[in-house]
């Protein structure tokens, strides 16, 4: 029923401005979109993972040298 209304609504609209239903529907071209692409590692892990366990692996042992010290 709320379709229907929408439809008839969508009608009175279009004849309300002067322009036909075929008119209406035309479909306008698209427009081409620049998308960048993002590439996966080959290694799997991501670059600001690889960083994060290297640094936590370098304060470590860090802490490891301290406290034979």
């Amino acid at each position: 029923m709320v379709a229907g209304v929408m439809g008839l609504g969508a009608v009175a609209a279009s004849s309300a401005k002067g322009t036909t239903i075929d008119e209406a529907r035309q479909v306008e071209t698209a427009v081409p979109v620049a998308v960048q692409r993002v590439t996966i590692p080959t290694t799997g892990i991501r670059d600001e993972a690889a960083m994060v366990l290297v640094g936590t692996a370098l304060i470590g042992l860090a802490a490891a040298l301290r406290r034979a010290a």
